[in-house]
């Protein structure tokens, strides 16, 4: 196989830089990382298949529902127009701009936001249930 073609490992030293970066939360649904609960997962905003590196600018840091939801989409379909409509990306969105948190759900402010909670499930009962119970201890959002 071609060199150029090999997918590279994501390093211990990149993970933790995403980590950081990220500020120890889900760049996606902001759900903290405590105390090694829930082992968040470093993941491509543009998968690989779809040409996507394992540069840190690719990088973002997800909570295992938001990764896996996401899978290696980019976007859906919104509306009766069937437009397609990318995800929020970390790195060149800014997450007020395209939601917001109300009583622990998120709501879109944007089409970007809504496409994103579609496909993400954010606000399925579990997963609200769950920031709940980090909002009262006044670690969400």
């Amino acid at each position: 196989m071609h060199f150029s073609l090999m997918k590279q490992k994501v390093t211990d030293e990149m993970r933790e830089k995403v980590r950081k970066r990220a500020g120890h939360r889900c760049e996606y649904c902001l759900l903290p990382e405590r105390d090694g609960l829930i082992k968040f997962h470093v993941e491509h905003i543009r998968s690989s298949k779809h040409g996507g590196s394992d540069d840190l600018e690719n990088l973002a840091y997800a909570c295992p529902d938001c990764n896996l939801f996401k899978g290696t989409d980019l976007g859906t379909i919104l509306g009766e127009d069937e437009t397609f409509t990318r995800f929020f990306n970390p790195r060149k969105d800014v997450w007020e701009e395209h939601f917001k948190v109300v009583d622990c759900t998120i709501y879109p402010n944007t089409e970007i936001g809504e496409a994103t909670i579609k496909i993400f499930q954010v606000n399925k009962l579990e997963r609200t249930e769950l920031r709940q119970l980090f909002a009262e201890d006044g670690l969400y959002p």
